[in-house]
């Protein structure tokens, strides 16, 4: 780790359309556009009567709810985490994150979404956990704080934080404290971990931490009026990208951990991460030929995914403490080196190398 942790206010400029563009075509070809749009408009109408069916339905009531061993009925601090994983077994790896949660603070809501759980998994969970919720398939991450939230403003209407986690990260492969520490530092706001710029600044919502009662209401209120889809592309245009843009109107502070403009300088200043970032689409192909200044325009012109492109910048030179699981099991930006990403695993990892294989196995049955 060569970077300071520190917060960096989110961009403010509209994308303009060569960056919506790049935001579904990571390779920066206009074929990998068409076929995407297609891809997306296809998803899109085929979600649309599914949701308006669903629209007029009751809502679905919990799979199973039951309260946890620490219910925390005071608790002003509180962590949405959502789990999944084909087994429906609860990895040592997510009770580790559970834990860490626990020990910041958070009284702890834990929402899986798996087809089912065994019973020792779900007694595990509730051990960490004020209040363990299994519920359908459906809607992602969104749309299961979207579900929960009611049953969370009742238990505690009045938190001065709130965490929105999941367990589509790996890690932690460094400590997550002192990027609590860090968020905690930017007063009242919303903080995530990195910032992107596809598709409209953002934060990325693996990690999300809400503080200020101010705040908090606010993000609750956008969680429960929230248009959730079967289309994934509208739950993250609604969701993920929307959410900024929400926060920051209503006069809050939207800030990460790890802002897009200081991982690209990290990026184009060292020789071997130009190299990798060349092999990851044609557009950059010649970036080893730039100077650093026009590199670093030209991944601003053509933005690149943080947790995706950027993924070896952030575990080595920042101390990103996770590594996104799908980076890991598909690679489906095709990026060169990948596969060698247990070696950003040290052996002081908080959670060693071994433990998030054995996690990897539960994703898939």
């Amino acid at each position: 780790m060569t970077e300071l942790l520190r917060l960096t206010d989110l961009h403010e400029a509209s994308p303009g359309l060569r960056r919506v563009a790049h935001g579904y075509a990571t390779s920066g070809t206009w074929k990998r556009v068409i076929y995407r749009a297609a891809t997306v408009g296809w998803e899109v109408l085929a979600a649309l009567p599914r949701d308006a069916v669903r629209a007029v339905r009751p809502a679905a009531a919990p799979l199973r709810q039951e309260d946890g061993i620490r219910p925390a009925p005071d608790a002003t601090r509180i962590a949405l985490y959502v789990h999944y994983s084909a087994t429906g077994q609860v990895s040592a790896m997510v009770r580790h994150q559970l834990a860490q949660f626990g020990q910041f603070g958070f009284a702890i809501v834990f929402i899986s979404m798996a087809r089912r759980i065994p019973e020792d998994d779900w007694q595990a969970a509730r051990e960490l956990c004020a209040l363990v919720v299994h519920r359908e398939n459906f809607g992602r991450d969104f749309g299961a704080w979207h579900d929960v939230m009611p049953e969370v403003r009742r238990r505690w209407p009045h938190p001065d934080e709130l965490i929105l986690a999941n367990d589509s990260v790996l890690g932690p492969i460094h400590p997550l404290a002192p990027v609590i520490d860090t968020m905690r530092a930017g007063g009242q706001g919303l903080f995530g971990l990195t910032e992107s710029l596809q598709g409209g600044p953002h934060l990325q919502s693996y990690l999300l931490l809400a503080r200020g009662n101010a705040a908090v209401t606010d993000l609750m209120g956008f969680l429960q009026t929230l248009y959730v889809s079967h289309s994934k592309w509208l739950l993250v245009q609604m969701g993920e990208i929307r959410l900024a843009r929400w926060m920051r109107q209503r006069g809050h502070r939207v800030a990460a951990v790890f802002g897009y403009d200081r991982l690209v300088q990290a990026a184009v200043a060292d020789p071997a991460e130009r190299r990798l970032l060349m092999g990851s689409s044609a557009r950059l192909r010649d970036l080893d030929r730039l100077p650093a200044d026009q590199a670093a325009t030209l991944l601003h012109e053509w933005p690149l995914n943080p947790t995706q492109h950027l993924w070896h910048v952030l575990a080595t030179k920042f101390g990103d403490p996770f590594v996104k699981t799908e980076l890991v099991r598909h690679n489906p930006g095709r990026l060169p080196g990948v596969e060698e990403w247990p070696a950003v695993v040290t052996p002081e990892s908080p959670c060693p190398l071994p433990m998030l294989q054995a996690h990897l196995k539960t994703m898939s049955a």
